[in-house]
């Protein structure tokens, strides 16, 4: 049995946004697949998920030097506790779903504090003499993302930083496969927006058949 994270960074749900329309269509479509397999929801918006501030820093440092976990300050206690059990519940897992929106050329906030949050070294990486290396190995990955115009081809693509991040992540963690379904030009041409939306759950419900 293997163990999916779903995570998502969208304030909408399926109804409104063409990324969770075709999140859920590839989740529900993984399940139907893999009944045996357990699937944790992780709704970005919803979970705490701490930045790295001067509390965490404390806290850690304090923690290296030698000091209990149970002297920290409470702030410390809560924050650094946060990350390390978001760092673990990533390592435990085999496989990672992520729904995105394209925002300035990008994806929310809270998927790079996610990022900082699990970005572990001894967990997810670890360092060597020639640089750090990736622990994650044997895990596979998938990206899902909606655009309002189109960046998957030509001089837009270099504006696209959301997938190019996940991706230079997922190759920092060892990760060896990383998968994208991109909905694109639902904005700019209107026209043709449920054609794209539909093309884009079924694209989403294919690949979750082989994920």
């Amino acid at each position: 049995m293997a163990k999916l994270l779903y995570i998502t960074a969208h304030p909408h749900d399926h109804q409104v946004s063409y990324s969770m329309a075709a999140g859920k269509a590839f989740i529900d479509a993984y399940q139907s697949k893999n009944p045996g397999d357990e699937v944790i929801r992780i709704d970005l918006y919803k979970e705490h998920i701490p930045y790295i501030d001067a509390d965490v820093f404390s806290g850690w440092g304090k923690l290296q030097s030698g000091t209990a976990f149970d002297q920290l300050s409470a702030d410390e206690q809560t924050k650094v506790g946060r990350l390390a059990a978001l760092s673990d519940q990533f390592v435990e897992a085999d496989k990672y779903v992520f729904v995105t929106p394209f925002w300035n050329f990008s994806f929310p906030p809270v998927m790079k504090a996610y990022f900082d949050a699990i970005s572990v070294a001894g967990k997810t990486f670890r360092y060597t003499a020639e640089g750090p290396v990736g622990l994650l190995t044997d895990k596979k990955a998938i990206h899902i993302q909606a655009r309002g115009g189109y960046y998957s081809e030509g001089a837009a693509a270099q504006l696209e930083m959301g997938h190019r991040y996940i991706q230079i992540m997922m190759n920092f963690y060892g990760v060896p496969s990383l998968e994208g379904i991109f909905i694109e030009g639902h904005n700019a041409e209107p026209d043709k927006a449920q054609q794209i939306k539909e093309n884009g759950i079924a694209r989403a419900k294919e690949a979750a058949e082989t994920f």
